[in-house]
Formats: structure tokens, sequence, C-alpha cells
């Protein structure tokens, strides 16, 4: 994926590898979800956080990155990071030792964290701005926030996934949380952030990603 003159490996993860600047980009991560979920009466499996952190070092094996940048929204709430059970406490403390974590501030984790790392609102690497709310108007802006998929149908087969999309100005990573939803990228709430004739998205496989042609897309 080329992305205002900048080379990215789109990952089936979710995350997004730079390797020019040895960085993993992730957005959404969400951790603690399920525990949030509990303290309000909803009993659901508390399992989301371990399988988030899971996949994350995995890419980090996999891409070798000695940098992680997550675009906000890494944890549900703003005291979530308190909530983690001792073994993923561990877990993240290992990844915070391994390389060098900066974590942005999102709607959900507006308050700096006492995870290890450096807890900034937005930054600036390479000429790209990384932030967690996409905005318009702005030229090399790299966001999360709005969890993006993509609805396509195919010889009458229909698939929706979750999905990369950009327009050369803009580009949103999908959420990377283990209990994240998705937004199909037709809805009202990406109404007049994207150039539609610049627009490239891949979508998540299983095991790899795929581009699609932005004339595919349906709504639903």
């Amino acid at each position: 994926m080329r992305f205002a003159g900048h080379n990215f490996e789109p990952l089936p993860s979710g995350g997004l590898y730079w390797h020019a600047q040895q960085t993993l980009l992730v957005a959404d991560l969400h951790f603690e979800k399920m525990a949030s979920f509990a303290r309000r009466g909803q009993m659901l499996p508390p399992y989301d956080t371990a399988m988030t952190l899971a996949r994350l070092e995995a890419d980090l094996r996999r891409t070798g990155a000695k940098r992680l940048v997550s675009l906000g929204d890494s944890f549900h709430r703003e005291d979530s990071s308190t909530l983690l059970t001792p073994a993923d406490r561990m877990r993240l403390d290992a990844v915070t030792d391994l390389v060098e974590c900066i974590w942005l501030s999102g709607n959900h984790d507006p308050v700096p964290h006492a995870i290890g790392g450096t807890c900034l609102a937005e930054m600036e690497l390479a000429g790209l701005s990384l932030t967690h709310e996409p905005r318009r108007g702005v030229t090399g802006l790299v966001a999360g926030h709005l969890h993006p998929a993509a609805h396509i149908q195919i010889e009458g087969r229909s698939t929706r996934r979750p999905c990369f999309v950009h327009d050369n100005r803009l580009l949103l990573l999908p959420a990377y949380g283990s209990s994240t939803g998705s937004i199909n990228i037709l809805s009202q709430a990406f109404v007049g952030l994207f150039h539609w004739p610049a627009l490239e998205v891949t979508m998540l496989g299983r095991d790899r990603t795929y581009p699609v042609s932005p004339k595919r897309l349906v709504r639903g």
C-alpha cells in the first residue's frame, strides 16, 4: 500500500507495518472492553485483552518492528489499565520492554495511563500526522476511530470485513481489538472524509489482505 509518498504493508490482523520506520501502527485496541461491560452488569467472557495481545505479539514477531504506535482507544475506558489481570499486565509490560511504545489518546482513553511507553495526544513522523480521530482537509493524516469496514458483492455472494481505506490524503486503519465492531465506509459517518475518485480499499482476509474496487462496495 502506498500512501502520501510512503510504502506500508497492511496486515490481515488490522495492523499496518511501516518498513522504512520499523514501526507497527495499530488503532482501537480497546483493551479491557469486556471488563468494562462486566462492571455495568453485562457478564461477557473477559478474554478480549488476551486475544488482542496475542495478535499484537504475533505481529511484532513477524515484522520485527522496533516501534509500536497505537492510534488511540488503546483502552476502552480511562481507568481500564487498572483492570488488567496480572497475566495480561505482564504480557503488556513485556511488549513495552521489547519495543518503543507510543500511545496516542483517543475518545475512550483521553487521559495518560501508567503503562510503559510514551503517551501523546498525537504525533508527527516522517511528514505524516498520526492521530485518533480523522479530520477533513488535512493531507498526510493517519487515524483510526471509525472502525472502517467494506461490504462487497461478487457474483451474488456478499462479504463484509474490516478494511483499510485511504484517498492518498487521509488513511484510516480498521479496529485492531478482538471485540471491536466495524462501520461500513458507505455509511453516514464517512461522508465528506474522502475524495472518492482516488479511494483505495484493502479488505482484511483470514491470512492475507485484498484490494477491493470501490465500484463493488455496497451498503449494509
